[in-house]
């Protein structure tokens, strides 16, 4: 370990020429290149061209509520759920993963429920 201790002392004493000839000497040595890899624009192209897969199932998760109409959220919770009402009350007051797997048109209706009553909702 000693020699690659006192390697690296005579590298910070080099210079910047001194040290870019010891990389050109070292890659035509070893026959690499120091140069960082460069994107290649076709990967992108391909990308593009590759069809989407549109989501299919979504989990519908709870952000927040407006406070003044928390019973009404627990409501709709319950209803979507099919909890209890503790269960519900708690569910809403800790947000969070409501419903998982539901298919678009479930989860779409299912969010506009519960922003008409109150909550503030995304679909994951």
């Amino acid at each position: 370990m000693a020699d690659v201790a006192k390697f690296i002392e005579e590298i910070k004493s080099m210079t910047v020429l001194e040290l870019n000839e010891l990389v050109k000497a070292l890659e035509e040595e070893f026959g690499v290149s120091a140069a960082a890899p460069v994107a290649v624009a076709a990967p992108a192209a391909a990308a593009e061209a590759a069809p989407v897969e549109e989501k299919t199932e979504f989990n519908l998760v709870l952000k927040g509520f407006d406070a003044s109409k928390k019973i009404a959220v627990i409501k709709v919770v319950r209803e979507l759920t099919g909890l209890g009402l503790a269960e519900a009350k708690a569910t809403v007051e800790k947000g969070g993963v409501l419903k998982e797997g539901m298919p678009k048109a479930d989860a779409e209706a299912a969010a506009a429920k519960l922003k008409e009553a109150g909550a503030e909702v995304e679909l994951a």
